[in-house]
Order: C-alpha cells, then sequence, then structure tokens
C-alpha cells in the first residue's frame, strides 16, 4: 500500500489544478471515498453551504457494456462525509462550469445529475480517467506512476492518522464496517501517534514537577 506525504499531496493537488478533470482526483483525496462512491456521487447528495456530501449509491460498470447505479460496499458506506471549505469552492466553480457544458450541449446532454460528468453529462469510467489524466497528473507532480487511484483513499486516511485525528472520526469517513478494519489496515501510522500521545503526557504530567524520581 502507498500513501502520500504531505508534501507529495501538496504537488499532487498542484498538478490537479492543472488538469481538466483534476477536481475528482482532488476530491478523491480530500474524502477518502471509494472510487465507485464519488463517480456516483449526484448534485442532490452534495449540500454546499453545509459542506456535506452524502454517500449512498455506487457506480457500476457491466461487463457487457453499459452502467448503472448499485447498493454502496456494506451498511456502513451510507455516511455522510464533511468537506474542507477548498473544496466546496471548487465544487462551486465546477457545478457553473457544468451547467455551461449543459446548455451548450443541448438534447445531446444526458442529465444524470453527476457531480462528475463527461461533457455528454455521462459517468466517467474510471480507466480512462486513470490513464488520460491521472497518470499525467502523477508525471508532472514527480510522483511514482505505481500509484493507484485507490490508493489516494489510503492517502486520506494515513494524512489524518498521522495528524492526531480519532481513529473512529477516520473509520466513519471510510465507511468502514468496524474500527478494528481500520486500525489493522493502518496499523503502521499508529507507531507515530502513539509518540506523539507520550509526547503529551510528557507535558501533561511532568512538565511542572520535572522527571519523576522513585
Amino acid at each position: 500500500m502507498q500513501a502520500f506525504s504531505p508534501e507529495d499531496a501538496g504537488r499532487f493537488l498542484k498538478a490537479a489544478q492543472e488538469d481538466e478533470q483534476g477536481i475528482v482526483f482532488a476530491f478523491a483525496l480530500a474524502t477518502g471515498i471509494r472510487p465507485e462512491e464519488y463517480l456516483a456521487l449526484k448534485w442532490c447528495d452534495v449540500d454546499l453551504e453545509a459542506g456535506m456530501a452524502v454517500v449512498q449509491r455506487a457506480l457500476v460498470w457491466r461487463k457487457g457494456g453499459g452502467w448503472y447505479f448499485g447498493e454502496p460496499k456494506t451498511s456502513r458506506s451510507r455516511r455522510t462525509v464533511s468537506l474542507p471549505a477548498s473544496l466546496v469552492q471548487a465544487l462551486i466553480t465546477l457545478r457553473r462550469k457544468q451547467s455551461e457544458a449543459r446548455l451548450k450541449a443541448g438534447a445531446l446532454y444526458q442529465n444524470n445529475d453527476l457531480v462528475f460528468a463527461t461533457s455528454e453529462g455521462t459517468p466517467h469510467n474510471l480507466r480512462n480517467l486513470t490513464q488520460r489524466n491521472f497518470h499525467p497528473m502523477l508525471r508532472r507532480a514527480n510522483l511514482p506512476l505505481t500509484f493507484r487511484v485507490y490508493e489516494l483513499r489510503q492517502s486520506c486516511t494515513t494524512l489524518l492518522l498521522a495528524a492526531g485525528e480519532n481513529p473512529n472520526v477516520v473509520s466513519e469517513r471510510l465507511g468502514h464496517v468496524l474500527i478494528v478494519l481500520t486500525l489493522d489496515t493502518y496499523s503502521h501510522v499508529l507507531p507515530s501517534m502513539q509518540q506523539a500521545a507520550t509526547a503529551k503526557l510528557e507535558a501533561i504530567l511532568f512538565a511542572r514537577t520535572g522527571t519523576y524520581k522513585n
């Protein structure tokens, strides 16, 4: 499993600003939700004033062609995710541009109310996005091409845990059924959290009294 460092994430987001579909991957990194979830997100699921998005469906591609909306992965996958203010502003801009594209396309536009849609209003194919947009973004950011789109989810989680966020809050954001799954998957982050907790205890317990002597 690979994950961005804060520095990597900064370079990636800068590269995303130069890409037509960069908002898709910025959203993925900032929310930690699954690709099939954010590609199925509708505008009716997003409250831009409150800065919230509700995950309640998944995008499924049929093997023979075509797509449909399916159920989320688990019962906990239906959840509300808080959005960073900068991402909300980017979504406001996206909605305006999308409205302009819809008017331009006229009757050819398929209005599925998707947040992330093609110029015809249809869902994005993740494989196409990866080849045409994600990999070029990695190159511009000088990041390894072995990094996968799904690992934006891992990066969001790792960055939050490393910053000291409550694992239960992170687990809810991911839509994990059990917090144990989150802790097991991201156990590599926990030692640094324990060190930070120990430093806090040092400050709380011994800052005034000095080193404890038996």
